[in-house]
């Protein structure tokens, strides 16, 4: 049997990039890169990344500090002073959670990483339906990303992006890691807190939306459970 290649998978610790990484080991041996961006549940996302890894007895982990991200601010994700609004899933504007430019700081992380271990792919949880909102999240942008990951690497390299999940729902996601039994209840949404998920900010209300149209109970527990639609 030929030896699986390697991909190193953007795990945040939530639910599309768990689900991500239990697509992914599917076809590649995992290397799982996390990073900690000064968010204010970091260190709940990160018990996460190290809960979802520990699941899947996956050794080989980077943890990587991008602190700048709370220096440069501009997203209530990282800024204090940006007040953290209640959900709006009906909002199409750029929402003030959006950290400007995230994921391709994320990418040049993993690629940069993938091209040390001769790694075939980086897979990244992005999803479309959240594109609206997040510009770093449309498919363009993870294709155009891949042309310069072709440009600016060795000659000899030759590392695929991937986004199983880009085109999914909220509600197959979900569908789709239960069928794979993937470890949702070690999973991390919430924006807001880092004990109990407050069920209020975007994060929460697309979560709970996804679990309420799949029929399937949140395995986390919630300071409130709004009925979103």
């Amino acid at each position: 049997m030929d030896k699986k290649r390697t991909a190193v998978i953007a795990l945040s610790g939530g639910l599309d990039s768990c689900v991500t990484t239990a697509l992914a080991l599917k076809d590649y041996d995992a290397a799982l890169l996390h990073i900690n961006y000064g968010q204010h549940t970091e260190r709940r996302e990160l018990k996460s990344f190290n809960d979802i890894a520990d699941f899947y007895n996956i050794e080989k982990r980077l943890v990587i500090d991008y602190s700048h991200f709370s220096r440069i601010g501009g997203s209530s994700l990282t800024d204090p002073n940006i007040k953290m609004p209640a959900a709006d899933l009906q909002n199409k504007d750029i929402p003030v959670s959006y950290v400007p430019f995230r994921n391709a700081n994320i990418l040049s992380a993993c690629v940069s990483w993938a091209e040390v271990l001769n790694a075939g792919a980086v897979f990244i949880g992005a999803v479309y339906e959240d594109a609206t909102g997040y510009p770093d999240c449309r498919p363009e942008f993870f294709r155009a990303f891949e042309k310069v990951v072709s440009l600016g690497t060795k000659p000899d390299t030759n590392i695929k992006i991937i986004t199983p999940v880009i085109h999914y729902t909220k509600k197959q996601i979900i569908e789709t890691g239960v069928k794979l039994k993937a470890p949702l209840d070690l999973t991390w949404s919430c924006y807001r807190n880092e004990v109990t998920a407050c069920g209020i900010c975007d994060s929460c209300a697309l979560r709970l939306r996804g679990f309420s149209q799949a029929g399937i109970k949140d395995p986390i527990e919630y300071e409130n459970k709004p009925e979103y639609r």
